[in-house]
């Protein structure tokens, strides 16, 4: 679709619906970096369980046992935070996609533009 095609289909669009469609996608936008902030902190607790693991044959567990369980409690911490932002990132993003949804179906020209 021409540039010029679609700036006719937002004038003709009342602002009020583009303002609707607006904050939608800023909310999608806010969901898409809370599940991105999720994935990083999900890799975190993964790649410090890999370097114990791989340095475990050069220091004995029942000595260092005072280290290792507060920092596998504070991985289990950081792993169920991960998971709700996670969850709650997909929540939002698939509620935000049904809303859009609803007004391209309400709107005809709006899914010309956004598709």
């Amino acid at each position: 679709m021409d540039p010029a095609d679609k700036s006719e289909l937002v004038a003709n669009l009342d602002s009020t619906t583009m303002g609707e469609v607006q904050l939608l996608l800023a909310e999608k936008r806010t969901a898409l970096a809370t599940l991105r902030t999720g994935l990083a902190i999900f890799a975190f607790p993964l790649g410090v369980l890999s370097v114990l693991i791989a340095t475990s044959q050069s220091y004995k567990i029942h000595e260092v046992l005072h280290w290792i369980i507060p920092l596998l409690l504070l991985n289990l911490g950081l792993i169920a935070l991960a998971l709700y932002l996670l969850i709650h990132a997909i929540r939002r993003i698939r509620h935000c996609d049904r809303l859009i949804d609803q007004l391209k179906r309400k709107y005809g020209r709006l899914a010309e533009l956004l598709d």
